[in-house]
């Protein structure tokens, strides 16, 4: 292919953008590619044998002259742009539930079933270990067989669901408290993946989101069964356990379900 001329191929880059609305690249090294590198929406200079003036006009600087970088690049970008809408899902999730449990026992029976301390461990669960395991997904080369995202594309908006109204007795306020973390338990586990079925591929080899599950579940079994003064709990038996399980874990097929409605 010839090479063309730096009016070509600013030009070119400025008709893809606005005529086609497409997404451009492009990489330069030389003074005549500044145009194109500070017209394209990702402008790329080469380090080494680049020109000052196209590492100024660029977005990325390619260190090393390798144009492997640029897939390793792109590799961690969709990983860190993947994991934040991971995050975004699961909060959403979690305040929707929770607003819709509290607003509606509060107008229904006059008390909310879910105590301040039992919403501060939710909400450490949703801020704090919930980030941790969810920001700490590593790449994967599954990322790079996905399309790549348009300008007004979004992926969000199709979790919300799951979780039903309680009352103002202190078992069933438990079972509710300990049914909507585990409700976020499995959710997590479902925000793994924004558009894969299989949400459990290569959980194990996530140490930390392994670790931080663990944890949750750990801290919620103390929680409930021996810090109810503290707390507002009371100790469930297994059954009630089970129950809350089997309840938490139902909003899996709900995820895997919506994940296959066309967006």
């Amino acid at each position: 292919m010839a090479r063309s001329s730096p009016l070509d191929k600013h030009t070119l880059v400025k008709q893809l953008r606005t005529t086609f609305n497409e997404v451009v690249a492009v990489t330069g090294d030389g003074t005549n590619d500044a145009p194109a590198l500070h017209e394209a929406d990702i402008g790329q200079a080469l380090g080494i044998a680049g020109t000052e003036v196209a590492k100024e006009s660029a977005d990325v600087i390619i260190l090393d002259d390798n144009f492997s970088t640029i897939v390793t690049v792109a590799k961690w970008g969709r990983s860190v742009y993947v994991n934040i809408q991971k995050f975004v899902q699961f909060q959403l999730t979690v305040n929707v539930v929770a607003l819709i449990v509290n607003f509606s026992s509060a107008c229904l029976t006059g008390t909310a079933p879910l105590t301040a301390v039992q919403l501060l461990w939710v909400n450490m669960i949703m801020d704090t270990l919930g980030a941790l395991a969810l920001a700490t997904e590593p790449p994967n080369d599954d990322l790079m067989k996905r399309s790549p995202l348009g300008r007004k594309t979004s992926t969000q908006g199709k979790s919300i669901f799951h979780l039903e109204g309680p009352d103002s007795d202190l078992i069933l306020n438990t079972l509710i408290f300990n049914t909507f973390v585990f409700c976020q338990v499995f959710n997590e586990i479902s925000s793994r993946e924004m558009e894969e079925i299989d949400v459990f591929k290569g959980i194990l080899r996530n140490y930390v989101f392994v670790g931080v599950l663990s944890c949750t579940v750990l801290f919620q079994i103390i929680i409930v069964q021996f810090l109810g003064t503290f707390a507002s709990t009371s100790p469930l038996s297994l059954p009630q356990w089970f129950l809350s399980v089997i309840i938490g874990f139902l909003g899996m097929p709900i995820a895997a379900g919506l994940k296959m409605i066309p967006v």
